[in-house]
Order: structure tokens, then sequence, then C-alpha cells
């Protein structure tokens, strides 16, 4: 394994630090994108953790979403006022309360990721050449 130097420590900050702007620039959209559904922001990050086809239970959505169990209420509260999401017991424990995304709440869940999976202008602006070397280093970083 290689070792780094001070030098590949500084590049590799640089290259974060422009990663991180660019990732900043598209955070914006977020309360925009919430608000065009009538969810706050936290409410839409847990429209977006949420499948239509598996129910999770309250407890794990608190642990996956790290947060008190009245705040996963409160947010699921949200999803079903705004029929997103809906609450079922659970099929062997009566005393479980599981939650799944509606047809609605996915339809929605996927207009939302197409919207930020929209490549932003200054993605569009590089050449095929540019593009695919940074496919191929950002798929590096997910292996």
């Amino acid at each position: 394994m290689a070792t780094s130097t001070p030098a590949d420590t500084d590049l590799a900050t640089e290259v974060w630090r422009l990663i991180t702007d660019l990732l900043m620039e598209r955070k914006e959209q977020f309360p925009a994108l919430a608000a065009g559904l009538g969810l706050n922001p936290g409410a839409l990050h847990a429209l977006m953790s949420l499948d239509e086809s598996e129910a999770r239970s309250m407890s794990a959505l608190a642990g996956d979403w790290k947060c008190d169990a009245s705040n996963v209420t409160w947010l699921v509260d949200r999803l079903e006022e705004g029929g997103y999401a809906r609450r079922r017991m659970h099929p062997t424990d009566r005393r479980v309360r599981t939650v799944v995304l509606t047809p609605k709440g996915a339809k929605a869940r996927s207009q939302v990721e197409a919207k930020l999976h929209e490549p932003p202008e200054s993605i569009r602006r590089l050449d095929r050449e540019d593009l695919e070397t940074l496919r191929q280093v950002l798929s590096k970083l997910h292996a």
C-alpha cells in the first residue's frame, strides 16, 4: 500500500472541497422540492427512505433515521397527512406499527429522485471525455 505525502493530502482536501461545494449547491434545491409536496425537508428525507413494497417498523425507522421514536411519529404523521405513506399493523405482532409508501408517495419519491438526478449545468458543460473520466473516478469511489 502506498503512503500518502503532505502534497497528496492537500490535493485530496482540495478535491473533497470541490465535491462538497458542488453538493452544497445542489442541497439548496431540497427545501423547494419539499415545499412543492407540502412537506418540510425532514419529512421529504423520510419519504425518500421509504418503499412502497417493504413495510418498515417505526422502531427500525428511528434507528435508520438516528432519531427519537417521537420524531418518527411526527414525520410519519406529516407523510400520512399528505397521503404519501400509511401505517399498517405488523402481520405477526399487533404491538408493532409499520410504514409503507402509498402509490402517491412512490410517485412523489420518483419525481423528486428525477429532479435530484438532473445534472447541474456545470456537469452538462463538460465534454464527453471529461464525463467519461469523471464517471470512471467516481465509480472507483463507489467500489
